[in-house]
């Protein structure tokens, strides 16, 4: 019995998701391929093996003219797109409340649940990993919190301006530049490498008999 409990406790959640999941698939319609979270996580999933294959052709296209880094690049190119594209997406699709904005720091903090502080921190995490380690100029924390709050305040803006329905909220600007500058701690490490050198410049061609 205690076997049982434990599969079920280790099982239905991804049950639960793979049940949602399926939902775009059983109704093939575009709003359930394209204004459905559930549809855009879809593609997302279906889009990774794209996203693999354009790495590799990047880094081999960049490889072959003598690129320093070629992989590094790609792969932080490519993530970049990867990672915020679809969580943008997500965010941008229409919601169910009156359009309004919230300007009170921490006021929609302390109603959130656990789940959508998570969700909140994911949607510039990408950015805040890559950019750093493609882009030397952005190898900076105070950048990466820059760069992540202009862009999560373009969208509550966007959010507010457009017929969306959702609630514009400067907790939702902490929290997507927080997730960027925790991303970017993460991938501090590569940091020096990418700074001491352009990865921009290729090697200079070796010339025969020397």
């Amino acid at each position: 019995m205690a076997i049982f409990g434990v599969a079920i406790a280790a099982f239905g959640p991804v049950a639960a998701v793979l049940r949602i999941l399926y939902m775009p698939v059983r109704r093939p319609t575009w709003y359930g391929w394209f204004e459905t979270v559930n549809g855009v996580a879809l593609i997302t999933v279906a889009a990774l093996p794209l996203a693999a294959l354009v790495v590799w052709a990047l880094a081999r296209r960049r490889s072959a003219v003598g690129v320093t880094s070629a992989w590094r690049m790609s792969l932080a190119e490519v993530g970049i797109v990867y990672g915020t594209v679809p969580w943008v997406w997500m965010v941008m699709l229409a919601g169910g409340r009156v359009s309004a904005v919230s300007l009170v720091p921490l006021r929609d903090l302390l109603t959130m649940s656990t789940s959508q502080i998570i969700l909140n921190l994911l949607p510039f995490a990408a950015l805040g990993f890559f950019a750093p380690l493609r882009f030397a100029a952005l190898a900076s924390l105070p950048r990466i919190l820059t760069l992540a709050a202009g862009c999560s305040v373009l969208i509550e803006t966007a959010q507010y301006v457009l017929p969306m329905d959702r609630v514009s909220s400067v907790d939702d600007v902490l929290l997507n530049a927080a997730g960027a500058g925790l991303a970017a701690l993460a991938s501090r490490r590569w940091w020096r490498a990418t700074a001491r050198a352009s990865p921009d410049r290729p090697r200079p061609a070796s010339v025969p008999g020397r």
